[in-house]
């Protein structure tokens, strides 16, 4: 989708993915603060500042190791910490935290939709900017609602999965950066079109408010 970027618009893409993952981020950390768990606040990470969230291997080496054999450049922000033990309501309070992120890269995306419909006859520089903007963010929604550890969906999951589900997810959290790479690798290869689908049928509707 953005293999055909130049010029300009590479700085447009660097700075809409920086401020979508960033708010993502915060997100959780707001939301778990609001249910009890502290964690990300005491660490100083509920802040926009980006120095704050960006990891060396998710956010610089992954995407350039993926370019490098020809796959998408997927990337990731530093993952705000939070407790699960210390929000309120157990596997339902970690959920909302889960979710947090990829409803806030919903909002933003349809926040972005909106100020494009209002400025359409306007700035075409900001109309291309809002363009990759709005994607960004749909692409960050749906990839993270995926229920693979360590992605937010997973949270979910936890919340209904009987024990012996919840057992195998464990480990594969448990394995740290090489679930992120099997993952990409393996699962997501396997169920790529349909993730895609999914991504067209969000921005569709967004584009259409």
């Amino acid at each position: 989708m953005f293999s055909s970027l130049t010029g300009l618009e590479i700085t447009y893409f660097i700075v809409a993915l920086l401020i979508s993952m960033i708010v993502h981020e915060v997100m959780h950390g707001v939301v778990a603060k609001a249910l009890g768990d502290t964690t990300a606040a005491d660490m100083g990470r509920l802040t926009l500042n980006p120095l704050k969230h960006i990891d060396v291997m998710t956010t610089i080496i992954l995407p350039v190791a993926l370019v490098l054999i020809h796959m998408p450049p997927i990337m990731a922000a530093k993952p705000v910490p939070f407790n699960p033990n210390r929000v309120r309501f157990g596997d339902y309070g970690a959920a909302m935290v889960g979710l947090a992120g990829p409803l806030s890269n919903f909002a933003m995306a349809i926040i972005g939709s909106i100020i494009a419909h209002i400025a359409i006859n306007g700035n075409m520089q900001l109309i291309n900017f809002l363009g990759l903007f709005i994607q960004i963010n749909v692409i960050l929604m749906v990839f993270n609602l995926i229920p693979f550890p360590p992605l937010d969906g997973s949270r979910v999951l936890y919340a209904v999965a009987p024990e012996p589900v919840r057992r195998v997810m464990e480990r594969i959290e448990a394995m740290g950066f090489i679930s992120i790479l099997l993952f990409i690798l393996i699962v997501f290869e396997l169920f790529s079109n349909q993730v895609i689908g999914i991504e067209n049928a969000v921005l569709r509707f967004v584009i259409n408010l």
